[in-house]
């Protein structure tokens, strides 16, 4: 049995395989910001103070107010990943919610939820070094091509294990990337870094184009001051709150201070600082 001839068949079959490529063909799905969380769970801070900290960015993606700063960007979506961070040894830095597109509020309900059952680690040290090594290469395993990359470092003090940290928030700047801040500062007259850790961050940690940070100083300010945080990387400018810059080129802080400390008395975990009365 012959089929008769059909001459436009060929490229009509053809034209049809281009339009359905395999995933790992398809173009990047583009987004306003490529944003990572990434968050201290050095044993320097007590539990409650993790557990509010967590719940700081739970309650900002349930608000109404980062769902509309994310619907007002170009392409109305972002990407978000959650990082848990301590010390320089291995495992310490975990994600705990991987890369997830937020288009819109049932989007980030959903990205809240998960991290509000999500448990929270603890670990030894401070490598904010490290956090952002980590953070720096997470951006690479993210299907996304981004506007703006934006990494977004909380802590509660200075890096005292593994490489500079001048040198890892370099690293990021000269890749593009802006590093904002969230210093805890919430008082101990036994904390000498306490006093000082704005400046630190300030100095030492933030830097790129419009980078910021805001110093949380009272356990209310971590529910309210995440969220503006938040919203000012989305929206990529920290003018409307007025909120602390970087310092510039010419630091005011030395930014390896801590690392001296820990050569002084050994990266041991749990080894009190005789400085600080304090775990590192």
């Amino acid at each position: 049995m012959r089929y008769p001839k059909a001459p436009w068949l060929l490229p009509a079959l053809v034209a049809g395989l281009l339009t359905v490529a395999p995933a790992w063909q398809q173009a990047p799905d583009e987004v306003d910001l490529a944003l990572v969380l990434a968050v201290d769970i050095s044993t320097s801070m007590d539990p409650d103070e993790q557990e509010l900290q967590r719940q700081g960015y739970v309650d900002a993606f349930r608000s109404p107010s980062v769902h509309q700063a994310i619907q007002s960007g170009l392409l109305g979506r972002i990407a978000v990943a959650y990082v848990e961070w301590a010390g320089a040894h291995p495992h310490v830095q975990h994600v705990v919610v991987p890369w997830t597109v937020l288009d819109d509020a049932k989007a980030s309900l959903s990205f809240a939820e998960r991290l509000a059952r999500a448990p929270i680690r603890r670990g030894a040290g401070t490598s904010i070094a490290e956090a952002i090594d980590f953070s720096l290469a997470l951006f690479a395993s993210g299907p996304f091509l981004p506007a703006r990359r934006v990494i977004d470092i909380s802590g509660d003090g200075a890096n005292n294990q593994g490489p500079l940290v001048t040198e890892a928030r370099d690293r990021a700047v000269a890749r593009g990337v802006t590093i904002n801040g969230l210093p805890i500062m919430i008082r101990r007259p036994d904390r000498r870094e306490d006093a000082t850790l704005d400046a630190y961050y300030r100095d030492c940690v933030v830097g790129g184009l419009d980078a910021f940070m805001i110093p949380i100083r009272e356990r209310r300010q971590f529910l309210t001051e995440t969220r503006t945080k938040i919203i000012n990387e989305i929206a990529g400018t920290a003018e409307r709150a007025g909120l602390v810059q970087p310092a510039g080129n010419s630091p005011k802080t030395d930014c390896d201070t801590s690392e001296s400390l820990w050569d002084d008395i050994g990266p041991a975990l749990h080894v009190p600082s005789t400085v600080t009365g304090q775990e590192l």
